[in-house]
């Protein structure tokens, strides 16, 4: 049997745990109080879990690791955060009980991405050396831990959304039917949906585009909400629909979208985008613009476009092409379906626990 670790499990996540346990049997542990999510802007998913006692100061968490020690347990896949003294204590302990333990995690610090690519984290190295295995969100992190550690037990998940295979079922609305129905005329429409929570998106950048972009031309859709997000009611051609749950709506909203467009701290938004057959457009990994792991997910001018600059960002917005446009995001849409599915991640994850634990059921 098999214990995971999670600080909450958000909708966009159940699909994962659902389909990981029709496989094999497990019990999802969570160290932060569900209903705590909305402070954070996510939606509360339904998955069964079991709730543990802790204490978290800054980046320190401690959570009651005794639940988790129990004898019925095979593998345990708990964080690989450097901040969870809890690990620590199981890591140390791992001499001493019958679990394997395999990590879960980015591997590398969104924050920290341009100096832990060359340099990782010296106490990351540790708990993977204490580790059975790893499991990273993408072949990207993957691939730059085996040039440090090539005999590294690692795997990479792809990690993806629920939901994504019925968007690549979907047969995408008429973009004419759906902005007359919006009553959004510009010849070109991008499209935001991310949680304003976050510094690193780079909101400014957004708001500089809308602001520098003829808005006879261009429309902007925005979907999310949070306490960082600015005022759009000042702009003629933005249209925000705030916090968004309703398949349908969002459904109709890509469909009608051009591009994708979100400045800095890419994540899972850029699958869901993909998935509706949208391709991604951003600003390269920097110090000043951070990006999550998914960032490398979009291959510039094959299923996305990377910016260095705003100006080359404008440039290359004003000259782009329908046909281009086109190009891109079928091969966005091709790239979720070969390697980002539901099915593919599950069976990553499954194929990783039974490399560390062959008869674990």
């Amino acid at each position: 049997m098999i214990a995971i670790l999670q600080p909450f499990i958000p909708h966009y996540r159940e699909e994962f745990f659902n389909s990981f346990r029709q496989q094999m049997p497990t019990d999802l542990f969570c160290y932060e109080k569900q209903e705590d999510m909305k402070k954070n802007d996510f939606k509360e998913g339904e998955t069964k879990i079991i709730q543990l006692r802790s204490f978290m100061k800054g980046p320190w968490v401690l959570y009651n690791p005794f639940p988790l020690l129990n004898k019925k347990y095979d593998v345990l896949v708990l964080m690989l955060n450097f901040g969870h003294l809890s690990t620590w204590l199981i890591l140390f302990l791992k001499p001493f009980i019958k679990q394997k333990i395999v990590l879960w995690g980015h591997g590398i610090s969104v924050k920290r991405y341009v100096h832990e690519e060359k340099h990782p984290h010296i106490l990351l190295r540790w708990m993977i050396a204490l580790s059975d295995g790893v499991w990273f969100y993408t072949k990207k992190e993957l691939s730059v831990w085996k040039t440090f550690k090539p005999r590294i037990n690692g795997h990479a998940l792809n990690n993806t959304i629920s939901g994504v295979e019925e968007i690549l079922q979907m047969e995408l609305s008429d973009k004419e039917v759906l902005r007359n129905k919006y009553k959004i005329p510009q010849e070109r429409i991008l499209i935001y949906c991310a949680r304003f929570n976050e510094p690193g998106r780079r909101v400014d950048l957004l708001v500089d585009l809308i602001e520098n972009m003829s808005s006879k031309v261009f429309a902007f859709v925005i979907i999310g909400d949070g306490k960082l997000k600015p005022d759009f009611s000042g702009y003629d051609n933005v249209h925000d629909f705030g916090a968004l749950y309703d398949r349908r709506i969002k459904s109709e909203l890509f469909s009608m979208a051009d591009i994708y467009f979100q400045p800095g701290w890419v994540g899972l938004s850029v699958v869901e985008a993909m998935s509706y057959g949208k391709p991604v457009f951003t600003f390269n990994r920097s110090l000043s613009v951070m990006q999550c792991v998914e960032y490398s997910y979009i291959q510039h001018a094959h299923n996305g476009m990377i910016f260095e600059n705003m100006d080359s960002c404008i440039t290359g917005l004003a000259q782009i092409t329908n046909e281009e446009i086109e190009r891109l995001g079928k091969n966005a849409r091709e790239y979720v379906r070969t390697e980002l599915t539901m099915d593919s991640m599950t069976n990553n994850a499954v194929n990783a626990i039974r490399h560390v634990k062959p008869l674990a059921i």
